[in-house]
């Protein structure tokens, strides 16, 4: 591939404000103007880095999406319009940004990121902006990039708070030096049922692209090795420092990961059994027996605020997914009678514990709530 080694006097004015900054030269923006860069994922961390990316004069950028564009989308996808519902999330992104800047040239994959094309996709770039919204794609696109010696932008959004990262960079760290095994399933509740502030896709988007810039010329320093967290209930960050991994399968001192997997399968694997030697259950005809004895026990409710004030058992409430900040209010003396709607949330809750805090006392109430609803209210 041919790479520019100039700028013409129209890029020089454009970029003008570029080239102002300290250490911030001719050179330096031709280092933008040469780059490849793949976008994953056409949502809503996809949306500011890819604006970003083609207003900096980034050369040519990939996106990898296959989705079209849902109304539920544009809450926090800001490119796309009501009139877009329904379309090609990459045609309407391009038809968005390419006036922005007619140098930019698009590379489109229509297609998801998977185990079989990752590699062949990936080898085309000088780098990997991770814009995925679930845990096989992250997982995916981290392993791959190991094996490419492809740095990786990491992004992801929950609710209120964000992370930032770049991975396989200067330093021998990866998405599983973070999160070794994906959580169990159900855990984590997608965006659709937990939620997202919409302006939080934004920040953490722009923080992507940063770090993208940052990296491709060498201006600034990097969040390799740091995991930034951000909340945006607080406005306050944090960076933790990462530390690689001795047991890392794809980077460790033994790796056993040497091409890509089944990530699916992976993620799903990790916690798929629910049966009743994993997690003991107890029966709302058992509870009730229980709470009308002198036996002290904990019952913990483990789903939202907003559902346990539309209808609760006098529970202790500990949602899911602030549990592991609560492993010590949770007794280990005694019974503990953990429920939720239905039981599902609950022993998920149960096998985490168990799994990772060696709890021996805890009950999934079977049926959760709505079968003591039936029964007794």
């Amino acid at each position: 591939m041919h790479n520019e080694d100039s700028l013409s006097t129209a890029e020089k004015e454009r970029y003008s404000r570029h080239l102002a900054l300290p250490d911030f030269d001719e050179h330096t923006q031709i280092k933008l103007k040469n780059a490849r860069v793949l976008v994953t994922g056409c949502g809503g961390l996809a949306h500011p880095v890819l604006q970003y990316l083609v207003a900096a004069g980034t050369g040519i950028i990939g996106i990898a999406d296959d989705d079209v564009v849902h109304i539920s989308n544009l809450q926090r996808q800001v490119l796309f319009s009501e009139k877009d519902i329904g379309k090609s999330k990459i045609d309407v992104v391009i038809e968005r940004l390419q006036p922005m800047n007619r140098a930019v040239k698009f590379q489109t994959h229509n297609t998801r990121i998977i185990s079989e094309n990752a590699l062949q996709i990936i080898q085309q770039y000088d780098i990997v902006v991770d814009c995925a919204d679930n845990f096989p794609t992250k997982y995916l696109l981290s392993d791959a990039c190991v094996l490419l010696g492809k740095p990786c932008v990491f992004g992801a959004i929950y609710r209120y708070e964000g992370q930032v990262s770049l991975f396989n960079s200067t330093k021998n760290i990866n998405y599983r030096d973070v999160y070794p095994t994906p959580p169990p399933n159900g855990s984590i509740l997608d965006c659709e049922e937990g939620g997202i502030i919409g302006v939080l896709a934004g920040l953490i988007g722009c923080m992507q692209a940063n770090e993208t810039i940052k990296w491709i010329t060498g201006i600034g320093e990097c969040l390799d090795g740091k995991l930034l967290i951000y909340d945006a209930q607080s406005g306050l960050s944090d960076i933790i420092q990462i530390r690689s991994r001795s047991d890392n399968p794809v980077s460790g001192e033994h790796p056993t990961l040497t091409g890509l997997t089944d990530y699916d399968a992976f993620c799903n694997a990790q916690n798929k059994k629910r049966t009743s030697d994993m997690v003991k259950e107890i029966s709302v005809q058992e509870l009730k027996a229980l709470m009308d004895s002198d036996e002290d026990f904990q019952l913990i409710d483990v789903r939202e605020p907003e559902e346990f004030e539309e209808v609760n058992m006098e529970g202790e409430l500990i949602p899911m997914n602030t549990i592991p900040e609560h492993v010590q209010d949770i007794a280990r003396d005694k019974k503990v009678v953990i429920h939720c709607k239905g039981g599902t949330r609950s022993g998920n809750v149960i096998e985490y514990l168990q799994a990772q805090h060696g709890f021996s006392n805890l009950y999934n109430l079977k049926g959760g709530i709505m079968e003591w609803k039936k029964n007794y209210m």
